[in-house]
């Protein structure tokens, strides 16, 4: 009979890897066990999508066919748990055995039993060899992610942190103050244990995640469109900076979560259930937050499925609705006003380029942002990119302006040589 972590981490990862499940989805799916066993079958099935190539290329040398999918998951799960997890060599080796039997997997039961004690015996000596790193990224991402690559992989490798964002004034007590504003504590804190949580202090949001609203910057009494605003944490931020916030969001159950956290946070703000592609309000917005829909392979740290459920052909359509969400949101900014463009991606197509071509496309100004925080991440152009190899999740960030009738007709002007000389003179650029 099998134990309850090692059945629950095994429907995970065929929910996953054969159903194509983002893995929060499939531990919800789960049937009711106890909150422990949950959690260490989640900690193992993520273990395992972390480092998904590197048991392949431990178990290979072992395996003289190709197993059934069950079959290689067990026998991942089995390695995992030795090599990663530093579960006992007979438990690992037993349970896996187990696992194969109540899957009615028997005729596999001895192969599994064989494999997983010559992993036992020769897996820690391999582990050494291998570039892990590069085994653990797909191909397309290794290539998309240039120069940062390994820094990102390796990253990926370890659990993430618990990032916080407080309202003004408050410092939750135990967490590592950042320099960019957020509180850290450690990987697999208790959420509802966080000094400031039951009193609506803090709310969990990645440190990376908290920088949109704060490269915003709202003024006090600003009225502020939150556009895809859900689950809430940059409405909160905003807010809690004294803006008036009008948040945008389609699906209904993703606006309850962010009412929820409003609630939870004593915090105000207006909220419409609506497709921001096609609601337009009264009147245009002095200042956007537009957090697109996108691939999110930033997140892979928190969420190691989507590098096996991503493919390079998913892009086109994601790039396309963030265009159309560009379209939109510049449509209602006001002329003058902000327009602050964030995707939680690492993939170049959904950040850098699809600012070029908003800019050619909609008139836009591309403002470059300061992060003296972290100047690493600010890029040639202007605009902030982070990453996991910096310690947070992977966001594009960029600021946009539309100009204004005064300065449209500025524009215009500029065909004359002196506006030239205007631009290229250092002497005239703060006139």
């Amino acid at each position: 009979m099998s134990d309850p972590t090692r059945d629950a981490a095994f429907s995970l990862l065929q929910a996953v890897l054969t159903r194509h499940s983002l893995l929060d989805a499939a531990l919800d799916a789960l049937p009711a066990i106890e909150p422990r066993d949950r959690a260490a079958a989640h900690r193992l099935a993520a273990c395992v999508l972390r480092h998904a190539g590197t048991l392949d290329a431990v178990l290979e040398p072992f395996l003289r066919r190709e197993p059934p999918p069950a079959v290689r998951n067990i026998l991942r799960l089995g390695a995992a748990a030795f090599l990663f997890l530093e579960t006992p060599p007979h438990a690992a080796v037993g349970t896996a055995v187990d696992l194969a039997r109540s899957k009615k997997l028997e005729p596999f039961a001895g192969l599994i039993n064989a494999v997983l004690r010559k992993v036992v015996a020769h897996g820690a000596a391999e582990l050494e060899e291998l570039d892990m790193p590069r085994l653990d990224t797909p191909a397309w991402a290794w290539s998309a992610w240039g120069k940062d690559a390994r820094a990102i992989a390796e990253a990926h490798a370890h659990e993430a942190p618990l990032d916080v964002s407080a309202m003004p004034g408050f410092t939750p007590e135990g967490g590592e103050p950042l320099p960019t504003g957020s509180f850290r504590f450690p990987a697999g804190t208790p959420v509802a244990e966080l000094p400031g949580f039951a009193e609506g202090k803090v709310w969990v949001q990645d440190a990376a995640a908290a920088l949109p609203a704060k490269l915003l910057a709202p003024k006090p009494g600003e009225r502020v469109l939150d556009l895809c605003a859900a689950p809430g944490g940059k409405t909160a931020q905003l807010a809690a900076l004294g803006a008036r916030v009008t948040a945008v969001e389609r699906d209904k159950s993703r606006m309850a979560t962010l009412t929820g956290n409003l609630k939870r946070l004593n915090l105000a703000a207006e909220t419409i259930v609506a497709d921001a592609r096609k609601w337009r309000p009264a009147e245009p917005f002095p200042a956007i937050l537009l957090d697109a829909p996108c691939s999110a392979t930033g997140t892979a740290r928190r969420h190691p499925e989507l590098l096996h459920l991503r493919k390079p052909m998913d892009f086109a359509s994601v790039t396309a609705l963030q265009d159309k969400l560009l379209d939109a949101a510049a449509e209602m900014l006001a002329p003058g006003g902000r327009l602050i463009y964030a995707v939680c991606s690492l993939q170049p197509e959904e950040g850098a380029a699809r600012i070029d071509a908003a800019c050619t496309r909609l008139g836009l100004k591309r403002e470059p942002l300061s992060l003296p925080a972290l100047p690493e991440a600010v890029t040639p152009q202007g605009d902030v990119r982070t990453h996991p190899g910096m310690g947070m999740d992977g966001f594009f960030i960029a600021r946009l302006v539309k100009p204004s009738a005064h300065k449209a007709e500025e524009e215009v002007e500029c065909a004359s040589p002196p506006c030239l000389a205007r631009e290229l003179d250092p002497a005239y650029r703060d006139a």
